[in-house]
C-alpha cells in the first residue's frame, strides 16, 4: 500500500485505500494502547502523506476537530466506529449526520465538509487506518467547556 500511495497521485488515494487488504496481523507492531486515550501510531510519513493506526479502547472517542485543510480516510481495521458530522451555524456546532462503519467500511472527511467526531462503539477494542493527504501537523478542536475551537498541534504516540 504503500509503495502505491509514493508512486501515485492523492486522486487516486481513495482507490488505493479501497483496493487493499491488509492482514490484521500485519498491524501488530503499530499497536500500542491506553487507557486513557485513543493513541495515534505512525506507520509511515512522507511529504504527500501519512499513514496512522489509531487503537482504540472500549467507548474512547475523538473531541470534535477538523483536518487541518487535508483529506482524510478512514478504514475501520477492528471494530465499529460512530462518526458525527457537525456543520457550524450562528447558534453554535449542530450534529448533522451520524453513520456507524465497521470492520473493512471506509468513511472520507475534508473540511468543506463540516466537523466530526469519532468514537469506537465495538464494545471492546477497535483498530482504524487513517490516510491523510498530506501529513497533518495542526488541527482545530472544539473545546466543550468554553464553548470553542483551538488549535491543537499534533503528534504521534508511536513512530
Amino acid at each position: 500500500m504503500i509503495a502505491a500511495l509514493s508512486k501515485n497521485h492523492q486522486s487516486t488515494y481513495n482507490q488505493i485505500i479501497r483496493s487493499v487488504a491488509i492482514p490484521l496481523e500485519n498491524f501488530q507492531d503499530y499497536c500500542f494502547w491506553s487507557s486513557s486515550s485513543y493513541t495515534r501510531n505512525c506507520i509511515f510519513e512522507n511529504e504527500k502523506f501519512e499513514l496512522i493506526l489509531l487503537c482504540w479502547e472500549k467507548d474512547q472517542k475523538t473531541p470534535i476537530h477538523d483536518h487541518g485543510g487535508e483529506q482524510c480516510w478512514v478504514k475501520v481495521i477492528e471494530g465499529s466506529l460512530e462518526e458525527t458530522l457537525y456543520k457550524e451555524e450562528s447558534s453554535g456546532l449542530t450534529a448533522v449526520n451520524t453513520s456507524v462503519s465497521l470492520q473493512g467500511d471506509i468513511s472520507y472527511m475534508i473540511d468543506f465538509m463540516g466537523y466530526h467526531t469519532l468514537e469506537n462503539i465495538s464494545g471492546h477494542r477497535a483498530m482504524s487506518l487513517h490516510l491523510y493527504a498530506k501529513p497533518i501537523k495542526k488541527c482545530n478542536v472544539f473545546d466543550d467547556q468554553k464553548q470553542a475551537f483551538s488549535t491543537k498541534t499534533l503528534s504521534f504516540d508511536t513512530v
